[in-house]
């Protein structure tokens, strides 16, 4: 993935150094700070996952009159870069650089053409600035002015607190060039639930899926996956087995006893993958929640739960391999949380519902796997956000994604040509919850915040704490990113407990 930071008015390099420092953890593998004449200077930290000896960034197209930093990864690069190569001299056999010669011949257009998760940065002294973000908002992009006028950019909001006036999330789905305005070019196609036929969408389903995995499979350095046992993330790695010719390494973490560790080891068995596994412990858990808050930019306290798991699981996963799949988005596309329950009879609100969360991962799950994963220096993929699966799952009738009572219905029936039938009907069960964090956390919290403090501390927005747990982590975040700028860029959850729906005073 990587990460990058860049200046629009007066290049100081010591200042996008500063920048760089705050997401070193993005980039463990290399550094580069690259600054114009004409007032722009452009920074990246990289995670090496192609091209591991010459993918280094910021990098010039043949005549030096466009500069690139991007991070992310680009799945059909190697398609592009034959279309290419007859008419450019390529340098490297980076996706980047196959990024910035598609630029050079179509322009802001060139981003309908990528099949990935990307924030691009691109600059010529005729161009000026461009930049543009994944549909989905899986690579994380932010901006802000100075006093100064100064535009600044970076992939995390710590790269920017202490530098802008105000930090703005670049949307999802968009691309800019100075003194135009922002462009929508690809949204999340509407909710039509066209496809009723459930063997036809099995069908489909499966196929779309095994592609998505597939393709995310490729890199220049080991792939693993997060495995927790459930559905989502037990399906995706399955499929990876039927991709994956030799070993295939699997990681999972919880609590001594937990639901978790117990059925991760019983997918892994099942599907041959060399297994690891971390036996957590409540010091882990509790001494963990100041780092984690700082590394997730959230304090909203189902993602906060979630993010202690993914941290320890990504620190495990980063000893053996760089990159890994994770099972994230299909509770969002496939209704799994459990509170949709209260709309399942009413299709058109439960498509309205789906897609609002879908729209919202960026700030939610997606952010969760990226900040997580990065933090060790380890790249997150999520195939169930891949754009064809994301168009798929909003054709599907939604009466085949809750059916009687049983959520993420038609992804069960998919699973069931890969996994036991104890894992694909186990009963939904959030990973924090699982991994045994979630009520071992909810308890700290009640002993941490003594009650006179919960009883007189108000939210921002002046009203009490929904919960000690919410305060709690409330008080974590305000040492850091405590402005309201940050706070409005929170995504808030709607489901924390089993079987209710949660509304927090944040």
């Amino acid at each position: 993935m990587s990460g990058i930071a860049g200046i629009l008015g007066k290049p100081d390099q010591a200042r996008i150094a500063r920048m760089l420092d705050q997401q070193a953890h993005r980039g463990p593998d290399g550094r580069g700070i690259w600054t114009a004449t004409a007032g722009f200077g452009l920074g990246h930290v990289r995670l090496a996952t192609v091209d591991v000896e010459g993918g280094g960034q910021p990098l010039a197209n043949e005549d030096g009159s466009l500069w690139l930093a991007m991070t992310g990864a680009i799945y059909n690069h190697r398609a592009l870069r034959q279309e290419l190569e007859g008419r450019h001299t390529f340098k490297t056999q980076s996706d980047a650089e196959v990024v910035l010669h598609l630029f050079e011949e179509h322009g802001p257009a060139c981003v309908e053409r990528l099949d990935g998760m990307f924030a691009i940065a691109i600059w010529g002294e005729e161009l000026g600035l461009f930049l543009a973000r994944d549909p989905l908002g899986i690579q994380p992009l932010y901006w802000g002015e100075d006093d100064e006028g100064n535009l600044l950019f970076a992939s995390e909001i710590k790269a920017l607190i202490g530098e802008t006036n105000q930090v703005r999330e670049f949307p999802p789905g968009h691309r800019w060039r100075v003194g135009e305005p922002m462009e929508a070019y690809e949204q999340i196609p509407a909710h039509t639930g066209e496809l009723t036929d459930p063997d036809q969408a099995v069908l489909t389903l499966d196929r779309v899926l095994n592609n998505a995995v597939r393709k995310q499979l490729a890199a220049d350095v080991p792939v693993g996956c997060l495995l927790s046992g459930g559905l989502d993330s037990s399906l995706i790695t399955a499929i990876a087995r039927q991709h994956v010719d030799d070993e295939l390494h699997t990681f999972a973490v919880g609590l001594e006893g937990s639901a978790d560790l117990e059925q991760a080891r019983r997918v892994a068995e099942d599907l041959g993958t060399i297994h690891h596994e971390r036996v957590l412990t409540e010091e882990e858990v509790t001494a963990a929640l100041p780092r984690v808050i700082d590394a997730l930019e959230s304090c909203d306290p189902a993602l906060v739960r979630s993010a202690v798991a993914t941290y320890y699981v990504s620190e495990l996963a980063s000893e053996h391999v760089k990159v890994v799949l994770s099972g994230e988005g299909a509770d969002e596309l496939f209704a799994g949380y459990d509170y949709l329950t209260e709309l399942e009879s009413d299709a058109q609100a439960l498509g309205a519902e789906l897609y609002e969360i879908t729209a919202a991962m960026h700030n939610s799950n997606l952010q969760r796997v990226d900040r997580m994963t990065q933090a060790h220096g380890l790249e997150g993929r999520v195939p169930f956000a891949d754009q064809a699966v994301v168009d798929l799952a909003f054709r599907i009738d939604p009466f085949l994604k809750r059916r009687d009572g049983e959520s993420k219905w038609i992804l069960r029936r998919v699973a069931e040509e890969y996994l036991a039938p104890g894992i694909v009907w186990r009963e939904k069960e959030k990973f924090a919850i699982g991994s045994g964090v979630a009520p071992l956390l909810e308890g700290y919290a009640a002993e941490a915040v003594p009650e006179e403090i919960f009883n007189q501390e108000r939210s921002p927005k002046g009203i009490p704490f929904a919960s000690r747990e919410e305060l709690l982590y409330w008080q974590l975040f305000r040492e850091r990113y405590g402005r309201e700028d940050v706070l409005a860029l929170m995504g808030r959850s709607r489901s924390l407990n089993q079987g209710e729906r949660w509304v927090g005073a944040l």
